[in-house]
């Protein structure tokens, strides 16, 4: 079943990111920072289907190739940082439907690639991954990484922020909106496109870029591991993080669970007591053997009654509090599916 995932970051000097390292991570290449000397090699990859760079659609005739070219790019976004806490990129990192071919996947990326290059005028790097090959890895685990400069493109250069880097005074002033209603115009339009590509396909799944609230799905969402604490499971060891948001998760679940049967335990506790009224001014006293069995209280009944419903949904709450590894978080490249 198609999940919807979509997620923004950005990377910035303040944190000590690097476009050039975060580029050749997520495209498996060889890439030298020429800002601070250091190289990142990432070429034994395998994961890595498919890698491309997309520009404005207004450079469709132009060549540019210093943009065209990966390290050349990222060392230009690097370049024209000064500041020490400068953002240098962002990514929106995508899960992609199962369901679709190879090639599908392709177009539906490329697509939005574009769609986000024309609405802000900056570059996207986009590589799609595979899921990983090892233990508890989802194998449904496609998802792609759009790389995108802070600085829109230019013939020769990069040129000024994007409108996405100002600050929500500067855009009031231009008569744009708060930059949250980008996430959130992006948000919804990768459900758009994403549901265009399923239906091309033929395919009759679809998601949902709404909360589980405003879609009407009455049930708890699934708790998001961060990357450090997946990464700690992973490899062998035990990450008290992890573990204790799998039990805040499952201190919900059973909340929620409560109060969902609350009325099926009324109902229940009702239809137990009627039976057993009605089984009682039927049954004849010289049937009994031994003593008369002690009915039961209210109380009991309404245990009863509880514990059974419980035990019916068991099923269906352990299917829901499978471990996960990404969404988020989780590896850089892996999504909690």
């Amino acid at each position: 079943m198609a999940i919807y995932f979509l997620n923004l970051k950005t990377f910035g000097r303040a944190g000590g990111s690097s476009a050039a390292s975060a580029a050749a991570y997520r495209a498996g290449e060889r890439i030298r920072d020429e800002r601070t000397g250091k190289t990142y090699d990432h070429s034994g990859r395998q994961d890595v289907m498919h890698k491309e760079i997309v520009l404005p659609s207004r450079f469709a005739d132009e060549e540019i190739l210093w943009a065209r070219d990966r390290a050349s790019l990222w060392n230009a976004a690097e370049d024209a940082e000064t500041r020490k806490n400068a953002r240098v990129a962002r990514e929106y990192l995508v899960a992609l439907p199962a369901e679709l071919s190879p090639a599908q996947r392709l177009t539906l990326v490329r697509g939005f690639s574009q769609e986000l290059s024309d609405r802000y005028g900056f570059a996207v790097d986009f590589a799609i991954h595979t899921p990983r090959d090892f233990p508890g890895s989802d194998p449904r685990n496609f998802h792609a990484h759009l790389l995108a400069t802070t600085r829109e493109v230019g013939l020769e250069r990069l040129g000024s922020k994007t409108t996405l880097e100002m600050s929500d005074g500067n855009r009031r002033s231009l008569g744009l909106q708060p930059a949250i209603n980008e996430l959130l115009h992006v948000r919804e339009r990768w459900a758009t496109v994403t549901n265009e590509a399923l239906y091309e396909a033929h395919v009759a799944a679809r998601v949902d870029h709404r909360t589980l609230e405003s879609q009407g799905i009455d049930r708890e969402p699934r708790p998001h591991i961060p990357r450090a604490a997946f990464e700690m499971e992973r490899h062998g060891y035990r990450s008290v993080v992890a573990e204790r948001m799998r039990e805040e998760y499952q201190a919900r679940l059973e909340a929620h669970l409560g109060r969902v049967a609350g009325p099926a335990v009324n109902a229940a506790a009702e239809s137990t007591i009627a039976e057993s009224n009605a089984a009682a001014s039927t049954a004849s006293m010289s049937t009994l053997r031994g003593s008369a069995a002690k009915p039961q209280t209210l109380e009991d009944i309404q245990r009863e009654a509880r514990e059974n419903w419980l035990r019916m949904r068991q099923s269906q709450r352990q299917a829901e509090f499978a471990p996960t590894p990404k969404l988020g978080r989780t590896h850089d490249d892996d999504l909690t599916r």
